[in-house]
């Protein structure tokens, strides 16, 4: 597996503010295709595939547009387009290094993907074996162009970040005062 031809496959959000690449040398009948059975992704209509081998990077054009929604263990950021509100992928940020699973329905050829997916439960997982299986099954990834305006939104926005996400995080400007005068 994974020794054919480079392809790459291109998409966007609606309102192309975030745009994904995915680059993989399988076959598109080698490449996963899951439907998580979480409510987000089944309220999503998601479809995702990822390759190990391969690469994805996604380019935010619109800084404010990127939405970053985390739940359940907190462990990845569901990156979601803040105005058109399609949802892209999932971007686990670890060590320094990035790992996503991508929602083929954001592709542009999206009916290549056409096939049958296999439902998907992850439910009896606990955060270190999440982890592990992403680093191992998820698409080594990057998010170019995210700057401070990536907020993160969700009950547990705030748990699980890494020293890459913290990057992106605003700072608090804290207020000095000045002594009254007299």
């Amino acid at each position: 597996m994974g020794q054919g031809t480079e392809t790459r496959y291109e998409g966007r959000c609606h309102c192309g503010a975030i745009e994904l690449s995915f680059t993989t040398r399988r076959a598109i009948h080698e490449l996963p295709l899951r439907e998580c059975q979480c409510g987000f992704c089944r309220k999503h209509g998601a479809r995702t595939t990822a390759d190990p081998e391969g690469f994805a990077e996604f380019r935010v054009r619109n800084a404010a547009a990127l939405a970053r929604y985390r739940f359940g263990l907190a462990t990845a950021d569901y990156l979601v387009c803040a105005r058109c509100g399609v949802y892209l992928a999932a971007l686990m940020e670890e060590g320094g290094e990035g790992y996503a699973v991508l929602n083929v329905n954001a592709f542009e050829d999206r009916a290549a993907f056409a096939g049958q997916a296999t439902p998907m439960v992850y439910d009896h997982e606990d955060e270190a074996d999440r982890r592990a299986r992403r680093r191992k099954l998820w698409t080594p990834a990057v998010l170019r162009g995210a700057g401070r305006a990536a907020q993160r939104r969700g009950p547990r926005a705030a748990a699980g970040s890494s020293r890459a996400l913290k990057r992106e995080r605003p700072k608090q400007r804290t207020q000095k005062t000045r002594p009254a005068k007299k």
